[in-house]
């Protein structure tokens, strides 16, 4: 993977280049979602985007993030990069508890395996999830507490030898499933496809950033700023790009005069449209 920036991306995070521990493996996965956001603007401006880490990764050099596929695509080439054992698994996320759980591919999830100081634990890594895991979590049955959030870890009942990750009750989406094979990019290619341009697709409904910290989740979704709870509505385009910057780290100057406007004309819609509706899936 020559063409993949490591040091670039080191520097993104706020991090140096060291050996596989788990120590590292902490600091690597909570620079990566608390620096790197969770958004799908590409998919609000009309715009498709490739699967491959090397591409997502030119986007996060450029300020930007993404969604499931372009954060852990290239977090996981960082990690193989920088001699982590990982791998690429099926997942599919249930936005309410009403869904029924599947691994339908409309989530890429990651496992670390062989970490030198703990070689014989299995690591669940995911940092394309928004409101998800800050570090990762040994892939053993039980709860675990992260900040406001406690998840659940069992075996799968849809997924044979695979496992289920149940989210807190208030976060954004119910869990998700995933298959203990490896997967290749190439496999949610259609998925992808789907949830950038379908007209059901949570991603096309409504606008969502979101940054996950030690302490909490920032979502902005369409007009609504949410800190657990703590919501205000954004009522201009200059408080919403100050939000975007301040919060989540993407600068207008990312986009240009006629592309801020789309964006705010969508926001402004969709605010008016799904204000008080469920949740968006968050893949």
């Amino acid at each position: 993977m020559g063409n993949f920036d490591v040091h670039g991306y080191l520097e993104r995070l706020g991090l140096d280049a060291e050996p596989p521990s788990v120590a590292a493996l902490r600091r690597l996965h909570a620079a990566q979602v608390e620096r790197v956001p969770y958004e799908a603007l590409e998919v609000q401006l009309g715009r498709p985007t490739p699967l491959e880490p090397s591409a997502s990764l030119a986007r996060i050099l450029r300020g930007r993030g993404g969604y499931c596929y372009h954060l852990n695509g290239a977090f996981s080439a960082l990690l193989r990069e920088l001699g982590y054992q990982v791998t690429r698994h099926l997942g599919g996320v249930q936005g309410g508890p009403g869904d029924a759980p599947n691994v339908d591919r409309n989530h890429l999830a990651l496992t670390v395996t062989g970490v030198p100081d703990e070689p014989e634990t299995t690591w669940l890594v995911d940092a394309g999830l928004g409101d998800g895991i800050h570090e990762p979590l040994p892939l053993r049955e039980g709860t675990y507490a992260q900040g406001p959030h406690t998840y659940r870890l069992r075996p799968s009942e849809v997924a044979p030898g695979g496992w289920r990750f149940d989210h807190d009750p208030s976060g954004s989406f119910a869990g998700f499933d995933f298959a203990p094979g490896a997967a290749e990019m190439a496999d949610f290619a259609e998925k992808h496809a789907w949830l950038s341009t379908a007209p059901e697709s949570g991603f096309v409904r409504v606008c969502v950033l979101q940054r996950r910290d030690a302490a909490g989740v920032d979502t902005l979704r369409a007009l609504t700023l949410n800190r657990h709870g703590a919501k205000e509505v954004v009522e201009s385009p200059e408080d919403w790009w100050t939000a975007a910057a301040d919060v989540f780290g993407v600068t207008p100057d990312l986009f240009t005069a006629g592309e801020r406007e789309q964006l705010w004309r969508q926001v402004v819609g969709q605010h008016e449209t799904h204000a008080g509706g469920g949740p968006v899936v968050a893949v």
